[in-house]
């Protein structure tokens, strides 16, 4: 099992052994403490594995449970831990609640030292949040569950997530400049200011490439088959990942349709 790992003064993370040509190593569970404090906040239980969720629960007494959103990999755990810790699991969803309000942008998180600003950033999932950290003396992160990565890009899960709705997340996180990434999966990034803005430059060269693929198909965005577009588009990627691409390509042929 993965041991606890210090990223930053505030942040810890333990990586759950679910890795993946989604998951990348895992996710990152992340461990949110002021130095000193008994407590702390856990973002992203992960899967419902017992020995992954017991190593988190032994970190320190669990004040709150958040979730970036709801997908499985994220998720699945926060159930258990709730009954492990009795932490309040919050999210923007509500299914996903245990023994909470609500969780949604412009609320602030404050517990074990640390403060956790809530931004909407919906596109991946119509749920997603990321939470700025900010606490005594310390750089400024971000933790971005799957909206920006450590390594790679992430699918728009459509139709549940939107790309109009992904890109305005990713111009929203190029505004933070020099604050650390702390992402759902893989290594943490330096500047999410740069991060996102390498993510809408990819977003833009893929809608590129959608619109040639039209073009070379002879369709329009209504008419194409969305696999039809991923075996032009997305000839260089694994096949194993054509599942998720075709999702993003539904999201960027419903981008394209006009309005």
């Amino acid at each position: 099992m993965t041991a606890l790992r210090r990223v930053t003064k505030l942040a810890s993370v333990v990586l759950a052994p679910n890795p993946g040509p989604m998951t990348l190593d895992g996710t990152n569970t992340w461990i949110l403490r002021s130095p000193g404090d008994a407590g702390c906040v856990v973002v992203d239980p992960g899967p419902d594995h017992g020995e992954h969720l017991a190593r988190v629960a032994a970190a320190g007494l669990v004040r709150t449970i958040l979730l970036t959103h709801g997908h499985s990999d994220h998720s699945e755990g926060a159930a258990t831990l709730h009954a492990l810790t009795g932490a309040q699991v919050r999210a923007l969803d509500p299914a996903h609640r245990l023994g909470s309000e609500g969780l949604g942008a412009g609320d602030v998180v404050a517990a074990a030292g640390v403060e956790l600003r809530v931004l909407a950033t919906p596109g991946h999932t119509s749920d997603s949040l990321s939470f700025v950290l900010a606490g005594d003396d310390e750089h400024p992160a971000v933790l971005t569950g799957d909206t920006i990565l450590g390594r790679g890009s992430t699918v728009v899960a459509h139709p549940d997530g939107r790309l109009a709705d992904y890109l305005a997340s990713l111009r929203l996180l190029r505004e933070l400049g020099d604050t650390t990434v702390l992402p759902g999966h893989g290594p943490e990034l330096p500047a999410a200011g740069r991060a996102a803005e390498a993510y809408l430059e990819h977003r833009a060269r893929r809608l590129d490439q959608v619109v040639s693929a039209l073009a070379d198909l002879g369709a329009s965005a209504e008419q194409v088959t969305p696999i039809d577009v991923v075996r032009i588009v997305y000839a260089d990627v694994d096949v194993a990942l054509w599942p998720a691409a075709e999702l993003s390509v539904r999201a960027q042929l419903d981008y394209l349709r006009p309005r």
